[in-house]
Formats: C-alpha cells, structure tokens, sequence
C-alpha cells in the first residue's frame, strides 16, 4: 500500500504560478512512476505529466508542456508539479497517482495508476 498526500492548491490569478506536492508514504521502498492527473470540471480526468522512479523519463500533455515542470526527490519520497503561466482552464482538482508495475517508463492512462491521493483544488482565475 503506498498513501499519497498533495499539497499545495489555491487560488491564483491567470499568468500566476504554483507548486503541488506530493507525499509519498507507506510501501515507498520499492521503485515507483508518480503521475499527476485532474478532471476539469465537467471532463474526464486527464494526464497532465509523470515521472519514471530514477527521473530519466518525463512526459507531460500537450496542454501543459513549456509551462508546467514535474521533479521528484526519492530521498524524501516527493514529486513536485511547478506550474507556471497558469490560465483558467488549468482549473481543476490535481490528483497525484503512482504506477508500480511500471516504473522504469511513464504511462498516460488513469487506470494504469495503482494508487491515488486525495487531490488538490487548483482555481485559476481570469
């Protein structure tokens, strides 16, 4: 069992940045891919970016590359979303998610991801 926390939510005005967090907890000694996701409202969730377990692989939706920015500290568990530039349709709750069984590369789709964190309000105002 690996328990995700994020962090890091708010509101924000359009061009504005932020920084989620993601928490990692639990069966963290085994190798893992941590992705991020969010449902805008009323869509279907939707990849944003993820990240391999040694952060050799880094993918991000088209909607979001060049402005948004995924790391990660394995010593502490974390990865991090930087957002910048934001707009309003950014708005959506931000899910962390990880992928056990495939951490060498980074998967796009939802239900590849084995477990998942609460999420984090992101409103991005006009």
């Amino acid at each position: 069992q690996v328990h995700l926390v994020e962090s890091g939510g708010g509101l924000v005005q359009a061009g504005g940045s932020l920084r989620l967090s993601c928490a990692a907890s639990g069966r963290t000694y085994r190798p893992y891919t941590m992705g991020w996701f969010r449902p805008p409202p009323g869509k279907e969730r939707e990849f944003v970016g993820a990240i391999n377990w040694r952060g050799s692989t880094i993918n991000y939706s088209d909607s979001v590359k060049g402005r948004f920015t995924i790391s990660k500290d394995n010593a502490k568990t974390m990865v991090y979303l930087q957002m910048n530039s934001l707009k309003p349709e950014d708005t959506a709750v931000y899910y962390c998610a990880v992928d056990i069984d495939r951490p060498w590369v980074v998967v796009v789709v939802g239900n590849d991801y084995d477990y998942w964190g609460l999420g984090t309000q992101v409103t991005v105002s006009s």
